[in-house]
């Protein structure tokens, strides 16, 4: 089944997920959709400092948003908040360092930025990471399932509360096409009874638990609009250190930073969300389907509640800021 999974999948990326995939679907957006003013409003992006991150940002702020940087190095930071700067012309960007690998630190950030009294209108989940060979974090947490999936609950829900302070909120994860050759699987979410550690795999199983979350996140926080999204297969300094071989070979049919950034921009500045399906997964500004036909990776309701009350009791086992 995993063969069947992964040749129709991709398949289906060499049409849809290239910069070809990218320019065909383009020729069906509506230009107007992203001409839009929004001054005043807050977007936190996590992964700011590069690839899809950096260009969300860039398309943000040249449209007077306030820009929150969430970035683990601060030096790269730095770096990509200057540049951002120099290209917008804008003033509204702050950084903050962060690393999603720790889930302490993810925890007490929320707690801070809840207290500080800033304002939030959008987050866009980005950061993550694709480590191939298996590594715990200091905490005990497998390093991908901390920084993809686990970092990713506890920022979302931990922002909630301010996020529905505001008007139009709205989530928005930066997921992966690769989960459509995967299962839910919520009994070895530390990937610790493999066989042998396959990173392509375990993170295409984390993007999966991430469409997971946004499902749930949809029914358990009405008031917010959720989605997930696949960027395509992207041109990005991510892309290019933890799967070069695939990068190697398909590096002239990639789509930029930017094209893959697109479906992430609209989501967030579109006006009038609420008239889009909430929950659902999207590509080149499409809902699409989450399951490949005839590939059995639907799971019951009961495991997706499972997932996310699993990782709840982890958040409750940390140390409470």
């Amino acid at each position: 089944m995993s063969f069947f999974r992964n040749t129709i999948w991709f398949m289906k990326g060499l049409k849809e997920y290239t910069k070809n995939g990218y320019l065909s679907a383009s020729k069906n957006f509506c230009e107007k959709d992203l001409e839009v003013d929004v001054s005043g409003r807050s977007f936190m992006i996590t992964g700011a400092n590069s690839g899809i991150g950096k260009s969300a940002a860039i398309e943000i702020a040249k449209r007077g948003g306030v820009v929150h940087m969430v970035c683990r190095d601060p030096k790269r930071g730095e770096d990509a908040l200057n540049e951002i700067k120099e290209i917008t012309g804008s003033q509204n960007i702050k950084l903050h360092q962060l690393d999603m690998s720790k889930p302490n630190d993810v925890l007490k950030f929320t707690k801070e930025f809840e207290t500080s009294g800033e304002k939030l209108n959008v987050l866009i989940n980005n950061a993550g990471c694709m480590v191939n060979t298996r590594e715990v974090t200091e905490e005990g947490y497998e390093k991908n399932f901390a920084t993809n999936t686990l970092g990713t609950h506890i920022l979302t829900t931990g922002l909630t509360s301010v996020l529905s302070k505001y008007d139009d909120p709205r989530v928005i994860i930066v997921t992966s096409g690769g989960m459509l050759t995967q299962k839910l699987n919520i009994d070895d979410l530390q990937s610790e009874k493999l066989s042998s550690f396959d990173g392509t795999m375990v993170y295409a199983q984390n993007k999966r638990q991430q469409v997971v979350m946004t499902e749930i996140y949809a029914t358990k926080y009405p008031s917010i609009h959720f989605s997930c999204m696949h960027p395509g297969w992207a041109d990005t300094p991510a892309v290019r250190s933890a799967m070069p071989s695939f990068y190697e070979k398909m590096k002239d049919r990639l789509r930029s930073a930017e094209q893959g950034a697109d479906t992430a921009v609209w989501l967030a500045l579109i006006p009038n969300i609420k008239q889009k399906p909430n929950g659902e997964f999207y590509q080149d500004r499409q809902v699409v389907s989450k399951h490949l036909p005839l590939a059995w990776t639907k799971s019951s309701s009961q495991e997706n509640e499972e997932l996310v009350k699993k990782l709840d009791e982890m958040v409750k086992s940390l140390p409470q800021v």
